[in-house]
């Protein structure tokens, strides 16, 4: 009997270890990337921590989701990535896919991932990623090619892992001088050119300002182009000009910054009263926009003319980090010019959404002479799903000429046959809302509002 206890007891004690060191090993295996496949290192390292987060592409209910239409949680981040086709308008023009198997310079993963946009011939595809934190370390990008270039495998162990301990920065920071944007003068051509100093944008924070500038112009200017470059996390670059410029309240002192939100996120009730009047010039969300004119045709900026620039950053990190901006205005003889553009500003400002719902809102705006449009784009907030732009009257009456899902990055169209409407003819806005939140909003200048506003530029026909 003795010796079939013991024999028991030691089989059972050899259980208990086996189950022990099973668990044990499983336990190991779960935190060990030693094992993982290039892409779940991809996913754990990068995607996970820096791009799955809630507000960006962590689940079909972001705020963002309608804009990118991408979600990288674990689960479906794969099948999400390789080979589709991209939401961005020119990275689908250029027939990008968001991963292209073995093309990394046709994957726009990786041109959002290395924000220097000269890698990808300067052209725009977006914000680059992660918005409002640090870019990814060179080595980091570096794993990415290389997994692209492989195949985009969904397993297999295909890049070097010592990638991962590259931790080289990728792009400027607070240490590294941001490089000046060429003056017109320095290209060789004539054009004036504006530049917001270094500002500090606090950790945590959004920093929205804005700096009237003097363009020094003695004489009327043609600006037949407007280029910009921004600091890393640069949300928009916009360039605007005052509709009543006789009241002095309304108009701010040149040079001097103005802040959107105070120090506790409360708004600036100056600043704001400002914004109202407000008429868009030109910019956008791009960090290295470059916008060219029709040919012959120029915007005319009076002889002693100011420009409010307004500048808007993220910063999602722990740390501050700093905003700048440049712009160049490049101007032409006005014996160049056959059209001077005028700013289309249609602004809708009186409308309700109701609290946890979708509401589309639809208002007619007309011309009081014949026109004709060369340019349209949108701007709306987060809560906005789809910017429509119909025609109203006339033999096109109802139809589409625009149309944008991506409210951080609206469409610009610059049509190549312009739009030919007549008096008394014009444009509808038809903008479809979902109101996520558990009050009811409506026309506002933060984030948390929304706006309804229809921008381009048109000239007059004799």
């Amino acid at each position: 009997m003795k010796n079939s206890y013991s024999i028991l007891l030691f089989g059972a004690f050899l259980s208990v270890l086996t189950i022990t060191l099973s668990c044990s090993k499983k336990s190991i295996d779960s935190n060990d990337t030693t094992t993982a496949s290039s892409f779940d290192l991809i996913q754990q390292k990068i995607l996970t921590p820096s791009c799955a987060t809630s507000g960006c592409h962590a689940s079909t209910s972001d705020n963002t989701y309608a804009q990118h239409g991408l979600v990288l949680e674990k689960s479906v981040a794969y099948q999400n990535l390789v080979g589709i086709s991209p939401k961005n308008d020119l990275a689908k023009t250029d027939n990008l896919q968001r991963v292209k198997p073995f093309k990394s310079l046709e994957s726009l993963l990786f041109h959002k991932l290395e924000w220097d946009a000269s890698h990808h011939s300067g052209k725009q595809y977006g914000l680059p990623m992660p918005l409002g934190s640090n870019a990814l370390y060179v080595g980091q990008i570096e794993f990415i090619r290389r997994w692209i270039e492989a195949g985009a495998p969904r397993t297999g162990d295909v890049v070097d892992k010592t990638l991962l301990d590259d931790t080289t920065p990728s792009y400027a920071t607070n240490s590294t001088p941001f490089e000046a944007l060429k003056s017109p003068q320095e290209e060789g051509v004539t054009g004036i050119q504006l530049h917001v100093d270094a500002f500090n944008v606090a950790a945590n924070f959004e920093r929205e300002i804005f700096v009237r500038k003097s363009l020094g112009n003695s004489s009327d200017v043609y600006v037949n182009r407007i280029k910009l470059k921004s600091r890393a996390n640069s949300h928009h670059l916009v360039l605007y000009d005052f509709r009543n410029k006789d009241n002095a309240l309304l108009i701010p002192t040149i040079d001097v910054v103005r802040d959107l939100r105070n120090a506790d996120n409360s708004l600036n009730a100056l600043t704001v009263l400002q914004m109202s009047n407000h008429i868009f010039l030109g910019g956008g969300t791009d960090p290295n926009q470059d916008y060219i004119f029709p040919e012959g045709i120029a915007l005319k900026l009076p002889a002693g003319a100011a420009i409010d620039i307004n500048p808007h950053y993220f910063n999602k990190t722990n740390q501050p980090f700093l905003g700048e901006n440049y712009v160049n205005l490049y101007t032409v003889p006005a014996s160049k010019v056959q059209k001077v553009v005028q700013m289309i500003d249609f602004n809708n400002t009186s409308f309700s959404l109701p609290a946890n719902q979708r509401t589309t809102i639809t208002k007619d705006f007309k011309f009081d002479s014949n026109v004709t449009i060369v340019s349209l784009t949108s701007h709306n907030h987060k809560y906005g799903e789809k910017f429509v732009i119909k025609i109203k009257g006339g033999t096109r009456d109802g139809e589409t000429v625009y149309e944008s899902t991506d409210w951080e990055h609206p469409k610009v169209i610059n049509f190549s046959v312009p739009i030919q409407l007549k008096k008394g003819e014009g444009l509808t806005s038809v903008v479809t809302y979902n109101n996520t939140t558990n009050k009811n909003l409506g026309f506002g200048l933060t984030s948390e509002d929304e706006m309804n506003i229809i921008f381009g530029y048109y000239y007059v026909n004799p």
